[in-house]
């Protein structure tokens, strides 16, 4: 992007008239020599009357320019709506679309006014790129048949159906005409750019028209059928439509006619204006205003003989690239098309229908855009952009759109609702513990998967039922209740743990309600920086640190930025170093809330010479006043491992040293300490077990320790232990007689099914 182009508007509040002008007008020059053809092609091809092409772009520069809400958008015709334009001056005649044209501006006029604007880009992009697809696709169609000599026909399969026959009995003059000036406007961007300041479609038209004059070739050229201003009024409008047909009759096709206009002309302007905005750095466009400006200037149109109008992004980049500042730009070229139309229309009548079929073609054809393409084909939206295009050009703009749109909700509905379930058997396949994960939002379309997946657990074994919903419907509540009293039985088990406020229980009792839960700051985006640092070898801390200050800085800004003068825990929390322990998160701990000790296993030495612990006990309990002491374990700690298969090589190892405080609890484990015993019954490997001997010896450690004994027997500090399971993430309580278990249910006697143990244990 050149200065112009990224600072057209910038001054235009603070310059003077003068000034401004001295841009607007150069710019509204060259989007008039831009306008004035695109305007006579795109009448030629909805079929109506040429004027009414050059009425619309001289009304869309001075009404929609001067009332409209962007400071840098060109109205007039637009190859948007030619394929619904024509379709209704070929079954209503050009009379009555002059009058919906009016109804479609007023009903502009009102989304306006009722501040309505922004709905008309609630239309997914997709839908629009395919829509815009369609139409060129459309457009080509019928202008080939022009360029090659013919005439177009009322459908696009008729149009595809005759292309064939059409082009064996070409006419070479016409189709020479016509190529002429698609070679110059395909060649014309490879130019040099001193070059390129002359609009490319008025430089093929001339070159076109000067050819076909210089050469004598029997073009068919275009009439304008009388002086312009001869157009200009309201034609006269018959009792019945073209077949003949009493308008009462075709009451239902006018309105359905005033609406498709509207909402089409609404969101390609709509779409423009966002499209220019991001071509400058000025004043923003006032949607509604915008509407209201689009709508004045379909009224005016329509009552003065004229197309449809929107706003036309091809006029509006030219707009912006020649320089332009304010909105006089736009309304000045409207001035110099009207000029033009009334001084010098023989001049326009010189020009041969396959030149600007040959325009209309390019035109069609930039229309469909390879980016557009592959966006939709790597956000998983091309069935939607390939259902959409063909509906479009094979039955009619508004059905396509109203399908496209259709399955696009489809896809939506089909990604919100498909909530992910696993099922998974904790150990082997023959484990009488399973576990099933189910997240996202749970409604009635996940039924046929949720019930396989259920199914699909053996009878008899203990389940734990994860789930992290932010939406559960009745269907779904009463779907797992229903397989939970059937499983529970037939001798299984089911623990339900629900992590968000979205609860089973709740589904019956109102209107589901979707829950969020917000993401804890530092696990997202955690596996893909992990995976990153995997994978490059040269990956530096440094790296985190910028990708924090990217997305993870502001975030924690505003949880901590009030606790810049205080530090004030409410527990000190002593755990292992291992990397998959998260004190905050494990806890639903904020910023500030734990004074978190960590070293080798999670140890409390008994060396009165290693104040490694003590002195962070000595300033949690005297100075920060903690109320909680936590000593926190975990599973497949490495630790115990290395002390449960230490070797005389190992012992006098730093590590084999520092585990000597681990000593005591190697020893509980020998003789079958109650915590043992209890996570025995669990199911616990002997890593886990002793991991939990540990924290139960430990945890009498600290209880007992100098400097927390005293407030200890007080009541003034609780010490607390704690098991994270990682393999399940869930956190369990432990008291020096062990892992606190739930209480099995009551069960007739012959129901109990033999060798069963439990595997799950409740959260703390």
């Amino acid at each position: 992007m050149n200065a112009p182009t990224s600072n057209v508007v910038a001054a235009a509040k603070s310059g003077s008239l003068l000034d401004n002008l001295r841009h607007d007008i150069p710019a509204s020059l060259v989007v008039f020599l831009v306008a004035l053809p695109l305007s006579l092609g795109i009448a030629i091809a909805s079929g109506a009357p040429l004027a009414a092409g050059l009425i619309a772009a001289v009304v869309g520069g001075i009404v929609a320019g001067a009332l409209g809400g962007s400071s840098v958008q060109v109205s007039g015709p637009a190859a948007g709506l030619t394929v619904v334009v024509a379709g209704l001056i070929d079954d209503l005649g050009f009379p009555m679309l002059c009058l919906m044209t009016i109804g479609a501006g007023a009903l502009q006029v009102a989304f306006g006014l009722s501040r309505l604007a922004r709905t008309a880009l609630a239309i997914a992009p997709v839908v629009v790129h395919a829509m815009l697809a369609g139409i060129g696709i459309t457009i080509m169609l019928q202008q080939v048949h022009v360029l090659i000599g013919g005439s177009s026909h009322s459908s696009a399969w008729q149009n595809l159906v005759a292309l064939p026959d059409g082009i064996l009995h070409h006419e070479l003059h016409e189709v020479i005409t016509g190529g002429i000036v698609i070679v110059i406007l395909l060649l014309w961007s490879r130019l040099p750019a001193k070059v390129r300041l002359i609009p490319a479609p008025l430089v093929a038209i001339v070159a076109a028209t000067a050819l076909a004059m210089a050469a004598g070739l029997d073009t068919d050229r275009i009439s304008l059928s009388g002086n312009f201003f001869d157009a200009v009024n309201l034609p006269h409008i018959s009792g019945a439509s073209p077949k003949g047909i009493p308008w009462l009759d075709e009451a239902e096709d006018i309105g359905v006619g005033i609406l498709t206009i509207a909402l089409i002309a609404s969101v390609e302007s709509l779409l423009c204006a966002v499209g220019a905005d991001k071509l400058h750095k000025g004043p923003r466009t006032n949607f509604d205003r915008e509407i209201i400006g689009q709508g004045t200037a379909n009224m005016a149109s329509g009552l003065l003989g004229g197309l449809p109008i929107t706003g036309v992004i091809v006029r509006s980049s030219a707009n912006v690239a020649a320089g332009a500042r304010t909105r006089m730009s736009a309304v000045l070229h409207g001035v110099w098309i009207l000029l033009f139309a009334s001084l010098f229309t023989e001049l326009v009548e010189l020009i041969p229908k396959a030149a600007l079929a040959g325009l209309l073609i390019v035109i069609g054809g930039q229309l469909i855009k390879l980016a557009h393409i592959k966006l939709a084909w790597r956000t998983g939206n091309f069935a939607v952009y390939v259902v959409t295009t063909l509906s479009v050009v094979f039955l009619n703009l508004l059905e396509g759109v109203i399908i496209g749109l259709a399955v696009a909700i489809g896809f939506l509905l089909v990604r919100v609702t498909r909530a992910p379930v696993a099922v998974q058997p904790i150990g082997d396949e023959e484990s009488k513990q399973w576990r099933i994960d189910i997240d996202g939002t749970l409604s009635f379309l996940l039924l046929p998967r949720l019930t396989k997946a259920l199914a699909s657990v053996p009878e008899g074994t203990e389940v734990t039922l994860n789930l992290n919903a932010d939406y559960i419907d009745d269907s779904v509540s009463e779907t797992i209740g229903d397989w939970q009293h059937a499983h529970e039985a037939r001798g299984g088990v089911v623990v339900i743990v629900e992590t968000t406020d979205a609860k089973l229980q709740n589904a019956h009792a109102s209107p589901p309600k979707r829950h969020f839960a917000p993401h804890p700051i530092g696990l997202v985006p955690w596996r893909s920086a992990r995976n990153r640092t995997q994978n490059d070898g040269d990956a530096s801390i440094l790296d985190r640190v910028d990708e924090y200050h990217r997305n993870g800085s502001a975030v924690l800004h505003q949880h901590i930025s009030g606790l810049g003068g205080a530090h004030d825990p409410y527990a000190l929390f002593l755990t292992c170093a291992d990397s998959r322990i998260l004190p905050n998160v494990i806890t639903a701990s904020g910023p500030g809330d734990l004074y978190t000790v960590r070293n080798f296993g999670n140890l409390v030495p008994t060396d009165a010479n290693d104040r490694s612990v003590d002195a962070a006990l000595e300033f949690a309990a005297s100075q920060l006043g903690v109320r909680s002491v936590v000593i926190c374990g975990h599973s497949s700690c490495a630790a115990m491992k290395v002390l449960l298969e230490e070797t005389p090589d190992q012992a006098a190892t730093p590590m084999g040293q520092w585990l000597e405080y681990g000593r005591a609890s190697l020893d509980a484990y020998g003789d079958h300490h109650p915590a043992r015993a209890s996570a025995e019954a669990v199911g616990y490997s002997e890593i886990d077990q002793l991991s939990i001997v540990n924290v139960a010896v430990q945890l009498e450690r600290l209880i007992r320790h100098p400097m927390l004994a005293a407030a200890v027997s007080s009541g003034d500090i609780q010490v607390e232990g704690i098991f994270f399971d990682i393999a399940t993430t869930r956190v369990y309580e432990v008291t020096p007689r062990g892992i606190v278990c739930p209480e099995e249910p009551t069960r007739p006697a012959a129901e109990q099914p033999e060798g069963r143990t439990r595997r799950s244990a409740a959260p703390h």
